[in-house]
């Protein structure tokens, strides 16, 4: 049984902060660190946290995302790193799934599918259309865990049956792509593509393009992959748009735009499915 670690930034988000730590604790099948990087929460997220045994790196500002991810890294001591958001409801044995594609494909970093891709476009369409259904008239009752547990429980019915259904049909099957709520690195990748770029807001899709564009120049690695028979749960942006007002990021100057470091002829080369993978 393999040892992973678990890296989770944060800022607020109390309520999806309690469903995501009980879906880790029901369904994780491998014994886990979870390290949470806090972002000057004010909700006690940060304290839920520690309570529970966590390691919590207390940032004195709200930092972006790959700098969180990075900051997780250097504290991660597996050879397997989980890179999760906390608005994400896991599935049964999601890890053990993720792990046996990536030694079956031998592939270095790898999603579970999800609302946003499930590697075809009319799955995907159909999947996002029923979310949208369901969450768009319970966001007037607000975000607290009651009502989030709701959404889940009307979005899946029975959570165990519909995951063991998508594993059936699936199985460890992949295709290229990122879903970016999700991300496993293991050490290898880490060591040859290096840290997430910092400059980089929209790090999700910038990693599947460097993945990418490595894959062609040198073959030492291959493209991120998404496992089709995995699934993650992903209340979609509810928390930037809906839940909370975050703080401006302290290290906004270091940001750039996508366009500034991808090209559209390199969209092109190295994402010509990025229509369909951005969704």
């Amino acid at each position: 049984m393999e040892f992973i670690s678990i890296i989770t930034a944060i800022h607020n988000g109390l309520s999806f902060n309690k469903i995501y730590w009980e879906s880790l604790q029901q369904y994780t099948h491998h014994p886990f660190e979870l390290i949470i990087i806090d972002n000057v929460s004010e909700d006690g997220s940060a304290a839920f946290f520690e309570q529970r045994g966590c390691r919590v790196i207390r940032n004195a500002a709200n930092y972006s995302y790959p700098y969180c991810q990075n900051q997780g890294i250097h504290a991660a001591t597996s050879d397997y790193l989980f890179f999760l958001n906390n608005d994400i409801i896991v599935s049964p044995q999601w890890d053990k799934h993720l792990i046996d594609a990536s030694k079956l494909h031998e592939l270095d970093i790898l999603s579970a599918s999800g609302i946003e891709n499930m590697g075809d476009r009319k799955t995907t369409q159909a999947l996002d259309r029923k979310w949208k259904r369901v969450k768009n008239p319970l966001k007037i009752f607000g975000f607290g865990e009651k009502n989030l547990r709701l959404m889940f429980r009307l979005m899946y019915g029975n959570w165990e049956k519909f995951c063991n259904k998508i594993f059936a049909k699936n199985g460890l099957r992949v295709v290229e792509g990122i879903v970016g709520n999700n991300v496993m690195m293991t050490k290898r990748a880490i060591q040859i593509m290096g840290p997430w770029d910092e400059t980089m807001q929209s790090a999700d899709f910038d990693l599947f393009m460097r993945s990418k564009k490595r894959s062609l120049e040198h073959q030492d690695i291959k493209p991120c992959h998404i496992v089709l028979g995995a699934f993650i749960h992903h209340y979609n942006r509810m928390t930037v748009k809906y839940a909370v007002k975050p703080k401006p990021f302290a290290d906004k100057k270091n940001l750039i735009a996508l366009s500034e470091k991808w090209s559209a002829k390199d969209l092109e080369i190295f994402h010509p499915n990025n229509e369909t993978l951005r969704k």
